[in-house]
């Protein structure tokens, strides 16, 4: 069954993976905001230590605002930060915590070797931590280590250098995980994305298909009626002048024909549907056979059919039989073999009643989405078929584990 309109063909948001995008106008405004009040922060402190200090609480700033927008210029800021203060020899200052939100940010937003680097200065920064605050700093300010011995201070030495390793490298495995949830989400995008694809290419296709076999049925449905429309037309001009009263019945004939033959092609026009094969149109005479197929597959159909038939359109006798045959595929696939399905036909004067019942295995859903058209869904297709032709669709689950259809076709076209 074609859908009304195509499937949704929009590009997900992004199609990050291993390319970096740029980040959005937002992105770097927050993050240079975010910088701003970092730096107000640290200033206060600083501006009574002195200059020294004030310019390495700048440059992390400086590594913070950019940390988005080129992962890998801040990395190179903070590394100049940190050797500025070492140089200096100053100490620990509560702006040293930027280095933890640049090392987050290699991991979640750099290049792949920016990502790495950021990962080995870890590592690095670490080493160049420990030398620095257990052995320059105190050798050269004249202080003492902590530990009486040797093997004291070398022991403070591993334990200073296992803290930093530890929270520089769960800063950058942080914004590591966060970039793979990021590229995860990206990835289900464009798998998304070529579903969709995918479903527009069969759309497109069936479309195609579809228009062939409207010319197919075009011919098979009206084809018949212009034949009658036609002899009628020549038996009336032929017998105007000599039997007027027969000329006046070929006249009524044609314009039943012709009002019958003009409802049949306003439903094939608007029927785009359904795909058949080459044989003709199945009709409601049909009906016994489908049922018959349809018990030989192993399921017990309880067929019957009440009232006298009336006519109905070509459309109408097809979208009975295509009602029918849906109702009982979805009887067959999701309905409980065990139990009998229930298949009722009310003839009357309106037209025709269609009743179908089936129970529904526990272990299945519901057979289609009911209320929720969607791409090849065969209950939207049931209620195209009855609406096509005027009449009525209605399909439920209900509270004791059986589904219903109930459709309604109405004897004369839809005007």
């Amino acid at each position: 069954m074609i859908p009304r309109h195509p499937p949704d063909d929009r590009a997900p948001s992004a199609y990050g993976g291993s390319v970096r995008t740029s980040p959005g106008r937002t992105a770097v405004v927050v993050d240079v905001v975010l910088a701003a009040v970092f730096a107000l922060v640290c200033l206060l402190p600083a501006l009574i230590s002195g200059a020294p200090d004030v310019l390495v609480v700048l440059l992390f700033a400086g590594a913070l605002a950019v940390r988005r927008l080129s992962p890998g210029w801040s990395l190179a800021i903070a590394w100049v930060a940190a050797l500025t203060q070492m140089l200096m020899l100053r100490d620990v200052q509560p702006a040293d915590v930027a280095v933890f939100g640049v090392l987050y940010a290699t991991a979640a937003y750099g290049a792949p070797t920016v990502k790495w680097f950021g990962l080995g200065s870890a590592g690095a920064g670490a080493i160049v931590a420990t030398a620095y605050l257990a052995v320059a700093k105190p050798a050269l300010d004249g202080a003492v280590m902590p530990g009486a011995d040797a093997m004291g201070r070398l022991m403070w030495s591993g334990i200073l250098f296992a803290g930093a390793l530890t929270a520089l490298a769960l800063a950058w495995t942080v914004g590591l995980l966060v970039r793979t949830v990021r590229d995860s989400r990206e990835q289900r995008a464009r798998a998304e994305f070529d579903r969709r694809e995918r479903e527009h290419a069969e759309y497109r296709y069936v479309v195609e298909q579809e228009r062939n076999r409207i010319a197919r049925d075009m011919h098979d449905v009206v084809a018949h009626s212009l034949a009658v429309v036609i002899a009628q037309a020549d038996g009336a001009r032929f017998a105007a002048a000599t039997r007027p009263e027969q000329a006046s019945r070929a006249l009524g004939t044609i314009a039943g024909v012709a009002r019958s033959a003009l409802g049949d092609v306003r439903v094939l026009l608007a029927e785009l549907r359904h795909r058949e094969g080459d044989a003709p149109q199945p009709v409601v005479d049909d009906l016994d056979d489908l049922v018959a197929r349809v018990r030989a597959a192993g399921l017990d159909v309880r067929f019957e059919e009440r009232g006298e038939r009336v006519p109905l359109g070509a459309g109408h006798r097809i979208a009975v039989y295509r009602i029918v045959q849906e109702g009982l595929t979805n009887a067959l696939r999701h309905g409980d073999p065990g139990e009998p399905v229930r298949l009722d036909l009310d003839w009357a004067g309106s037209g025709v009643e269609i009743r179908l019942e089936n129970s529904v295995r526990p272990d299945a859903a519901v057979p289609e989405p009911i209320d929720q058209p969607a791409f090849r869904h065969g209950i939207p297709g049931m209620r195209e078929r009855a609406q096509l032709v005027g009449g009525t669709f209605r399909a439920e689950a209900g509270e004791d584990g059986r589904f219903r259809v109930h459709a309604s076709i109405p004897a004369q076209a839809a005007a």
